[in-house]
Protein backbone atom coordinates (compact mmCIF):
# COMPACT_ATOMS: atom_id res chain seq x y z
CA UNK A 1 0.00 0.00 0.00
CA UNK A 2 1.14 3.51 -1.17
CA UNK A 3 0.12 6.77 -0.58
CA UNK A 4 -0.37 9.60 -4.16
CA UNK A 5 3.70 10.23 -4.30
CA UNK A 6 3.10 13.36 -6.71
CA UNK A 7 0.38 14.96 -4.60
CA UNK A 8 2.61 14.44 -1.35
CA UNK A 9 5.62 16.08 -3.50
CA UNK A 10 3.63 19.05 -4.43
CA UNK A 11 2.55 19.65 -0.58
CA UNK A 12 6.56 19.66 0.14
CA UNK A 13 7.46 21.70 -2.50
CA UNK A 14 4.92 24.44 -1.26
CA UNK A 15 6.53 24.82 1.93
CA UNK A 16 10.37 24.25 0.65
CA UNK A 17 11.34 27.94 1.45
CA UNK A 18 9.20 28.26 4.18
CA UNK A 19 12.07 29.35 6.67
CA UNK A 20 9.93 30.49 9.68
CA UNK A 21 9.81 27.38 11.71
CA UNK A 22 11.01 23.91 11.31
CA UNK A 23 7.03 23.13 12.62
CA UNK A 24 6.06 24.15 9.14
CA UNK A 25 7.26 21.19 7.69
CA UNK A 26 5.55 18.32 5.59
CA UNK A 27 5.67 14.48 5.44
CA UNK A 28 7.63 13.28 2.37
CA UNK A 29 6.53 10.34 0.33
CA UNK A 30 8.74 7.96 2.01
CA UNK A 31 7.59 9.29 5.55
CA UNK A 32 3.64 8.76 4.22
CA UNK A 33 4.52 5.19 2.67
CA UNK A 34 6.20 4.49 6.10
CA UNK A 35 2.90 5.84 8.52
CA UNK A 36 0.51 3.80 6.23
CA UNK A 37 1.93 0.51 7.68
CA UNK A 38 0.66 1.55 10.99
CA UNK A 39 -0.80 -0.72 13.73
CA UNK A 40 -4.49 0.85 14.60
CA UNK A 41 -4.87 -0.54 18.27
CA UNK A 42 -6.25 2.03 20.68
CA UNK A 43 -3.30 4.30 22.66
CA UNK A 44 -5.80 4.86 25.48
CA UNK A 45 -6.44 1.13 25.91
CA UNK A 46 -2.72 0.62 25.72
CA UNK A 47 -2.81 -1.79 22.69
CA UNK A 48 -1.29 0.63 19.49
CA UNK A 49 1.99 -1.47 18.88
CA UNK A 50 3.55 1.10 16.87
CA UNK A 51 2.99 3.77 19.68
CA UNK A 52 4.43 1.79 22.46
CA UNK A 53 7.80 0.84 19.87
CA UNK A 54 7.77 4.29 19.44
CA UNK A 55 7.27 5.10 23.69
CA UNK A 56 10.70 2.43 24.35
CA UNK A 57 12.54 3.24 21.42
CA UNK A 58 12.26 6.96 22.40
CA UNK A 59 12.88 6.30 25.93
CA UNK A 60 15.81 4.15 25.27
CA UNK A 61 17.87 6.45 23.29
CA UNK A 62 17.41 9.08 25.80
CA UNK A 63 18.30 6.81 28.89
CA UNK A 64 14.84 6.76 30.48
CA UNK A 65 12.65 3.99 31.97
CA UNK A 66 9.29 4.80 29.91
CA UNK A 67 7.87 7.12 27.73
CA UNK A 68 4.13 8.89 27.43
CA UNK A 69 3.60 9.71 23.39
CA UNK A 70 1.73 13.30 23.56
CA UNK A 71 0.35 15.88 20.68
CA UNK A 72 2.58 18.68 21.22
CA UNK A 73 5.42 19.94 23.48
CA UNK A 74 3.26 22.12 25.31
CA UNK A 75 1.04 19.05 26.39
CA UNK A 76 4.24 16.93 27.39
CA UNK A 77 5.94 20.44 28.85
CA UNK A 78 2.60 20.94 31.14
CA UNK A 79 2.44 17.32 31.75
CA UNK A 80 5.87 16.97 33.08
CA UNK A 81 4.88 20.11 35.20
CA UNK A 82 1.63 19.04 36.41
CA UNK A 83 3.06 15.18 37.49
CA UNK A 84 5.84 16.78 39.23
CA UNK A 85 4.28 19.92 41.18
CA UNK A 86 1.86 17.51 43.94
CA UNK A 87 -0.07 20.23 45.57
CA UNK A 88 0.56 24.11 46.01
CA UNK A 89 2.06 26.43 46.48
CA UNK A 90 5.32 25.35 44.46
CA UNK A 91 6.84 27.64 42.08
CA UNK A 92 8.75 26.71 39.25
CA UNK A 93 12.43 28.34 37.95
CA UNK A 94 12.70 28.82 34.46
CA UNK A 95 15.11 30.97 31.97
CA UNK A 96 12.85 34.12 31.11
CA UNK A 97 12.62 33.15 27.77
CA UNK A 98 11.73 29.69 28.50
CA UNK A 99 8.97 28.20 26.01
CA UNK A 100 6.91 27.59 29.38
CA UNK A 101 7.20 30.69 30.04
CA UNK A 102 6.56 32.86 27.38
CA UNK A 103 4.23 30.27 25.06
CA UNK A 104 2.27 28.39 26.57
CA UNK A 105 -0.99 30.49 27.33
CA UNK A 106 0.00 30.58 31.16
CA UNK A 107 -0.02 26.81 31.51
CA UNK A 108 1.93 26.46 34.41
CA UNK A 109 -0.72 28.54 36.61
CA UNK A 110 -3.70 27.02 35.08
CA UNK A 111 -2.79 23.67 35.33
CA UNK A 112 -0.48 22.96 38.21
CA UNK A 113 -1.34 25.93 40.32
CA UNK A 114 2.23 27.35 40.23
CA UNK A 115 3.83 30.58 39.66
CA UNK A 116 7.35 30.81 37.27
CA UNK A 117 10.03 32.56 39.02
CA UNK A 118 11.92 33.61 35.61
CA UNK A 119 15.48 34.44 35.79
CA UNK A 120 16.71 36.44 32.34
CA UNK A 121 20.29 34.88 31.87
CA UNK A 122 23.24 37.28 32.14
CA UNK A 123 25.48 35.66 29.48
CA UNK A 124 22.20 36.29 27.11
CA UNK A 125 22.10 32.41 26.35
CA UNK A 126 21.42 30.10 29.20
CA UNK A 127 20.61 30.60 32.55
CA UNK A 128 23.58 29.33 34.74
CA UNK A 129 23.88 27.59 37.89
CA UNK A 130 25.16 30.22 39.83
CA UNK A 131 21.41 31.97 38.57
CA UNK A 132 19.47 29.07 39.41
CA UNK A 133 21.36 28.91 43.25
CA UNK A 134 20.74 32.77 43.58
CA UNK A 135 16.82 32.51 42.60
CA UNK A 136 16.22 28.95 44.07
CA UNK A 137 13.29 29.26 46.67
CA UNK A 138 14.40 26.84 49.67
CA UNK A 139 10.84 24.81 51.66
CA UNK A 140 10.26 26.74 54.54
CA UNK A 141 12.57 29.72 54.19
CA UNK A 142 9.53 32.45 54.23
CA UNK A 143 5.90 31.14 54.21
CA UNK A 144 5.54 34.53 52.10
CA UNK A 145 7.15 32.82 48.96
CA UNK A 146 5.98 29.41 47.35
CA UNK A 147 9.15 27.12 47.46
CA UNK A 148 11.20 25.95 44.20
CA UNK A 149 9.89 22.93 43.08
CA UNK A 150 10.95 21.99 39.85
CA UNK A 151 13.80 23.56 37.79
CA UNK A 152 12.88 23.90 33.88
CA UNK A 153 15.65 24.20 31.14
CA UNK A 154 15.24 23.97 28.09
CA UNK A 155 18.02 22.60 25.00
CA UNK A 156 18.15 24.22 22.82
CA UNK A 157 16.78 27.81 23.31
CA UNK A 158 16.68 29.99 20.41
CA UNK A 159 19.09 27.86 18.35
CA UNK A 160 21.54 28.13 21.32
CA UNK A 161 23.02 24.71 23.05
CA UNK A 162 23.24 24.74 26.54
CA UNK A 163 26.86 22.38 27.99
CA UNK A 164 25.85 19.95 30.15
CA UNK A 165 27.84 20.95 32.95
CA UNK A 166 25.24 23.04 34.46
CA UNK A 167 22.74 20.09 34.38
CA UNK A 168 25.16 17.95 36.09
CA UNK A 169 26.45 20.72 39.26
CA UNK A 170 22.49 21.25 39.37
CA UNK A 171 21.49 17.46 39.61
CA UNK A 172 23.54 17.33 42.65
CA UNK A 173 22.26 19.83 44.80
CA UNK A 174 21.85 18.45 48.39
CA UNK A 175 17.84 19.89 48.61
CA UNK A 176 14.74 18.30 47.35
CA UNK A 177 13.46 19.47 43.67
CA UNK A 178 12.55 17.67 40.53
CA UNK A 179 14.70 18.91 37.54
CA UNK A 180 12.78 18.34 33.85
CA UNK A 181 13.94 19.57 30.81
CA UNK A 182 12.53 21.12 27.76
CA UNK A 183 13.70 19.64 24.65
CA UNK A 184 11.80 19.77 22.22
CA UNK A 185 14.74 20.36 19.92
CA UNK A 186 17.04 18.05 21.94
CA UNK A 187 18.15 16.48 18.89
CA UNK A 188 19.81 19.16 17.61
CA UNK A 189 21.70 20.10 20.59
CA UNK A 190 22.94 16.41 21.05
CA UNK A 191 23.94 16.50 17.40
CA UNK A 192 25.75 20.17 17.69
CA UNK A 193 27.38 19.32 21.22
CA UNK A 194 28.15 15.21 20.40
CA UNK A 195 26.96 14.34 23.76
CA UNK A 196 24.66 11.53 23.28
CA UNK A 197 20.86 11.37 24.08
CA UNK A 198 21.45 9.01 26.49
CA UNK A 199 23.51 11.13 28.42
CA UNK A 200 21.15 13.81 28.92
CA UNK A 201 18.87 11.37 30.48
CA UNK A 202 21.14 10.88 33.49
CA UNK A 203 20.57 14.25 34.66
CA UNK A 204 16.80 14.97 34.63
CA UNK A 205 13.62 13.22 36.23
CA UNK A 206 11.85 13.91 32.96
CA UNK A 207 12.13 14.90 29.34
CA UNK A 208 10.11 16.60 26.88
CA UNK A 209 11.44 16.13 23.60
CA UNK A 210 9.67 16.59 20.12
CA UNK A 211 9.11 15.26 16.71
CA UNK A 212 7.69 17.40 14.78
CA UNK A 213 10.55 20.32 14.57
CA UNK A 214 13.59 19.04 13.59
CA UNK A 215 12.24 15.66 12.54
CA UNK A 216 9.79 16.68 10.56
CA UNK A 217 7.53 14.55 11.89
CA UNK A 218 3.72 15.97 11.62
CA UNK A 219 3.15 16.31 14.76
CA UNK A 220 4.08 14.72 18.52
CA UNK A 221 6.26 14.88 21.55
CA UNK A 222 7.26 12.30 23.68
CA UNK A 223 7.48 12.87 27.90
CA UNK A 224 9.78 10.65 29.57
CA UNK A 225 10.66 9.61 32.88
CA UNK A 226 10.57 7.18 35.34
CA UNK A 227 7.68 4.03 35.06
CA UNK A 228 6.13 5.57 37.88
CA UNK A 229 6.24 9.21 36.77
CA UNK A 230 5.02 8.04 33.30
CA UNK A 231 1.99 6.01 34.63
CA UNK A 232 1.01 9.23 37.13
CA UNK A 233 1.49 11.60 33.79
CA UNK A 234 -0.66 9.04 31.79
CA UNK A 235 -3.14 9.98 33.96
CA UNK A 236 -3.05 13.66 33.65
CA UNK A 237 -3.06 13.06 29.87
CA UNK A 238 -6.41 11.61 30.00
CA UNK A 239 -7.74 14.54 32.72
CA UNK A 240 -6.21 17.14 30.16
CA UNK A 241 -8.54 15.23 27.59
CA UNK A 242 -5.59 14.25 25.47
CA UNK A 243 -6.20 10.56 25.16
CA UNK A 244 -4.83 9.18 21.38
CA UNK A 245 -6.92 6.62 20.13
CA UNK A 246 -5.16 5.33 16.72
CA UNK A 247 -2.13 7.31 17.60
CA UNK A 248 0.20 3.97 15.51
CA UNK A 249 -0.21 6.86 12.15
CA UNK A 250 1.54 9.59 13.76
CA UNK A 251 3.65 7.03 15.49
CA UNK A 252 5.57 5.55 12.60
CA UNK A 253 6.08 8.90 11.18
CA UNK A 254 7.93 9.91 14.04
CA UNK A 255 10.06 6.24 14.24
CA UNK A 256 10.69 7.15 10.21
CA UNK A 257 11.99 10.12 11.18
CA UNK A 258 14.32 9.40 13.86
CA UNK A 259 15.84 6.70 11.62
CA UNK A 260 16.20 9.10 8.76
CA UNK A 261 16.02 12.73 9.60
CA UNK A 262 18.15 12.65 12.77
CA UNK A 263 21.06 11.18 11.00
CA UNK A 264 20.88 14.77 8.83
CA UNK A 265 20.34 17.26 10.83
CA UNK A 266 23.60 18.36 10.81
CA UNK A 267 23.62 19.91 7.42
CA UNK A 268 20.54 21.98 8.87
CA UNK A 269 23.11 23.04 10.97
CA UNK A 270 25.42 23.73 8.02
CA UNK A 271 23.29 25.74 6.16
CA UNK A 272 22.34 27.93 8.99
CA UNK A 273 25.98 28.63 9.65
CA UNK A 274 26.81 28.97 6.03
CA UNK A 275 23.54 31.90 5.52
CA UNK A 276 25.34 33.12 8.71
CA UNK A 277 28.54 33.25 7.50
CA UNK A 278 27.45 34.92 4.26
CA UNK A 279 24.93 37.40 5.78
CA UNK A 280 28.22 38.64 8.54
CA UNK A 281 30.03 39.59 5.09
CA UNK A 282 27.67 41.97 4.42
CA UNK A 283 27.76 43.47 7.83
CA UNK A 284 24.63 41.78 9.16
CA UNK A 285 24.79 41.06 13.39
CA UNK A 286 23.23 38.49 14.49
CA UNK A 287 20.91 38.62 17.77
CA UNK A 288 22.05 35.23 19.39
CA UNK A 289 25.11 32.72 18.31
CA UNK A 290 24.23 30.47 15.32
CA UNK A 291 24.94 27.38 16.61
CA UNK A 292 22.23 25.19 15.07
CA UNK A 293 19.54 25.28 12.71
CA UNK A 294 18.22 28.88 13.74
CA UNK A 295 19.90 32.35 12.58
CA UNK A 296 18.53 35.24 14.39
CA UNK A 297 19.69 38.13 11.77
CA UNK A 298 19.36 41.73 13.31
CA UNK A 299 19.17 43.33 9.48
CA UNK A 300 18.77 47.01 11.63
CA UNK A 301 22.52 46.54 12.14
CA UNK A 302 23.10 47.59 8.21
CA UNK A 303 20.13 49.57 8.38
CA UNK A 304 17.29 47.29 7.32
CA UNK A 305 13.84 46.96 8.25
CA UNK A 306 12.80 43.42 8.81
CA UNK A 307 9.21 43.94 7.04
CA UNK A 308 11.26 45.02 3.82
CA UNK A 309 13.45 42.30 4.24
CA UNK A 310 10.28 39.64 4.45
CA UNK A 311 8.67 41.59 2.02
CA UNK A 312 11.39 41.11 -0.39
CA UNK A 313 12.21 37.45 0.10
CA UNK A 314 8.87 36.32 0.36
CA UNK A 315 8.64 37.63 -3.63
CA UNK A 316 10.84 35.38 -3.98
CA UNK A 317 9.37 32.43 -2.19
CA UNK A 318 11.16 32.62 0.79
CA UNK A 319 9.48 32.79 4.05
CA UNK A 320 10.68 33.92 7.27
CA UNK A 321 9.88 35.13 10.83
CA UNK A 322 9.94 38.73 11.50
CA UNK A 323 10.98 39.24 15.22
CA UNK A 324 11.42 42.60 15.82
CA UNK A 325 11.78 45.71 13.58
CA UNK A 326 15.32 44.95 12.90
CA UNK A 327 15.60 40.90 13.74
CA UNK A 328 14.10 37.81 11.91
CA UNK A 329 14.41 34.69 12.71
CA UNK A 330 15.28 32.19 9.97
CA UNK A 331 15.29 28.52 10.59
CA UNK A 332 16.39 25.35 8.10
CA UNK A 333 14.87 21.75 7.78
CA UNK A 334 15.60 19.67 5.83
CA UNK A 335 13.28 20.44 3.37
CA UNK A 336 15.27 23.06 2.73
CA UNK A 337 18.18 23.32 0.37
CA UNK A 338 21.43 25.69 -0.79
CA UNK A 339 18.63 27.40 -3.25
CA UNK A 340 17.31 29.32 -0.22
CA UNK A 341 20.71 30.51 0.63
CA UNK A 342 21.64 31.76 -2.46
CA UNK A 343 18.00 33.91 -2.60
CA UNK A 344 18.47 35.22 0.63
CA UNK A 345 21.62 36.82 0.25
CA UNK A 346 20.84 38.00 -3.57
CA UNK A 347 17.56 39.50 -1.74
CA UNK A 348 19.68 41.42 0.79
CA UNK A 349 22.58 42.33 -1.73
CA UNK A 350 20.20 44.09 -3.18
CA UNK A 351 17.98 46.04 -1.00
CA UNK A 352 21.75 47.37 0.51
CA UNK A 353 22.33 48.31 -3.17
CA UNK A 354 19.17 50.64 -3.02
Amino acid sequence: MSYNANESKNLVSKFKYDMRSDTVTCPTPEMINHMVRATVGDDVYGEDLSTINLQNKTASLCGMQAGLYCVSGTLSNQLALRTHLVAPPYSVLCDKYAHINVYEAGGVSFHSRAHTVAVKPKNKKYITVDEVKENFIFDQEDVHSAPTRVISLENTINGVVSSILPYIFISVFNFFFFITLDGARLWNASVKSGVPLQEYGKYFDSISICFSKGLGAPMGSMLLGSSKFIKKATHFRKLFGAGWRQAGFMAEAANYAIDNIFPILKYDHARASSLASQLSSLGISFDHPVETNMVFADFGSVGLKTSDVAQSLESSGVLIMPYTDSVARIVFHHLIDDGAIELIVSNIKGLLAN
